[in-house]
């Protein structure tokens, strides 16, 4: 059983179960089927979360580069990762996620 860090809310979602909320966000935002109101509160969880969610990948990038640290000579070496094409939004108003 990985250790888990405890958070000031212990019933905070886990990256993954904040990363899928979020994708289940920008769908229901994509559908154009709610209302302006919950448009708006689900943009506001969808900002939480998208800050959230860097501020861990953040911390796990330092991680990486403590450890890469401890094998002797201080450097940094660039993770990579195969990164999606940004969707440019359509003039219908599409948000650019």
């Amino acid at each position: 059983m990985a250790n888990k860090k405890p958070t000031a809310g212990d019933d905070a979602p886990s990256f993954e179960q904040a990363l899928e909320r979020l994708e289940t966000i920008v769908h229901d935002l994509e559908s154009g089927e709610l209302t302006l109101e919950d448009s708006l509160a689900r943009y506001e969880e969808g900002v939480k979360l998208s800050q959230r969610l860097t501020v861990t990948l953040d911390e796990a990038e330092k991680r990486i580069e403590r450890l890469t640290q401890l094998g002797g000579t201080p450097a940094t070496e660039p993770f990579e990762v195969e990164e999606r094409p940004r969707r440019e939004p359509s003039s219908e108003g599409e948000l650019p996620f």
